[in-house]
């Protein structure tokens, strides 16, 4: 990941939950040119990291059981210094937390936010490596 990505504010990631990862797959791949690579998740779908020049540049992965029902839609991740303290704030805002902060192993620590307007975004603290 480049280093302006990692700052605090900056947009880092982009995250399609969809209901038809394959079709999505090759839409993508039709319109962009995209290349693919699958990571095993466990016993779940694999997630799907997007490459552009060979360089990771966003991820697919399908929708979540709890999201059934909702349409397919990207999601974008803002870095924070620390997670923890971008909830409280966002509450202290005026937002909402949809899906409190978690640890995902190797990666960071992450939730999912509401901004007073209804707009949704993914906050995320990297690990230091």
């Amino acid at each position: 990941m480049e280093n302006e990505c990692m700052k605090h504010g900056a947009f880092s990631w982009f995250e399609l939950m969809t209901t038809d990862v394959q079709g999505a797959k090759d839409f993508y791949a039709g319109l962009c040119g995209w290349e693919y690579e699958d990571m095993p998740m466990g016993d779940g779908d694999p997630y799907t990291v997007v490459k552009v020049d060979g360089k990771a540049a966003a991820g697919i992965m399908a929708q979540p059981e709890e999201c059934r029902g909702m349409p397919s839609s990207w999601d974008i991740y803002i870095t924070v210094d620390d997670v923890d303290a971008t909830v409280k704030q966002v509450v202290e805002l005026g937002g909402k937390v949809l899906r409190p902060a978690f640890d995902i192993p190797e990666v960071g620590r992450f939730c999912v936010l509401q901004d007073p307007q209804g707009a949704v975004i993914m906050a995320m603290t990297y690990l230091q490596k």
